[in-house]
């Protein structure tokens, strides 16, 4: 699963891509997670997809969610990738050497606007398998798109952007996959927006319990994935099915305060 801050710096905002093992949030910037530098745009925006529960070889839809994720990929102008999490289904990576990653990563998002920063995480299905093998550096080695740690932080600079500093640890955005569907809740005691992208591949298609209704936007449980974008004053969330075609779509804006 993954996460996403935003710390304003004086009249600037850093924007923070926090990832960890379990959701997207707000943490301290002084916390002690590994660093990585997301430069944004010329003009100060960043947009990135988002997709979770994917590694199948290909199939049940994985190719196809993955050529649709290269089209809207392209349209968007995307800097990076986020995956969330079961990146190799079911039982994660049996070693360094695996096909799986190949045959599941490598050969699937071939797409020129997929050739971009994949920062990814580990899920519960990668921990069946060798979880280690994700985290190696022989990974990049095969394919040098390929990040999965633990847990990290990912600054990008976006000038004037989009999130203001309210408060410290301030969160606006949780995103997470491990739920075999795409989700969108808004939380009903705070702004915070949970965001799920968990069907990249694997779906839940009708087999679900009753659910909790209280704030939910939109609920799909068939493949698909996210996309989000940042310009200077606003974020656009959007969902996507296996086709292409946009499910749900929320936009907000803030104004950026100044800290004088």
């Amino acid at each position: 699963m993954a996460g996403l801050i935003l710390n304003n710096k004086s009249m600037a905002l850093c924007l923070v891509l926090v990832i960890c093992g379990f959701g997207l949030c707000l943490v301290s910037t002084h916390a002690e997670l590994q660093r990585f530098g997301q430069p944004a745009k010329t003009d100060g925006t960043l947009s990135f997809l988002v997709l979770g529960d994917w590694g199948r070889k290909g199939a049940f839809n994985q190719s196809e969610v993955a050529v649709q994720m290269g089209r809207i990929g392209e349209k968007l102008d995307i800097d990076f990738v986020v995956s969330t999490g079961d990146n190799f289904y079911d039982n994660g990576l049996t070693g360094k050497q695996d096909k799986a990653f190949v045959e599941s990563f490598s050969q699937i998002y071939t797409a020129n606007s997929l050739q971009k920063q994949w920062y990814s995480v580990l899920g519960n299905h990668d921990y069946r398998g060798n979880a280690e093998a994700q985290l190696s550096q022989q990974l990049r080695k095969i394919d040098s798109r390929w990040l999965c740690l633990r847990s990290f932080i990912v600054n990008a600079d976006v000038n004037l952007g989009f999130i203001h500093y309210i408060q410290a640890n301030n969160v606006d955005f949780y995103m997470n996959g491990h739920d075999h569907c795409l989700e969108h809740i808004s939380d009903t005691e705070s702004p915070i927006q949970f965001l799920t992208s968990g069907a990249g591949s694997k779906a839940w298609r009708g087999d679900i319990k009753e659910q909790n209704k209280d704030g939910l936007k939109f609920f799909y449980d068939g493949q698909g994935f996210m996309s989000v974008q940042l310009t200077q004053n606003e974020a656009e969330i959007a969902f996507y099915d296996v086709s292409g075609t946009v499910l749900h779509r929320w936009i907000t804006t803030k104004l950026l305060h100044s800290s004088t």
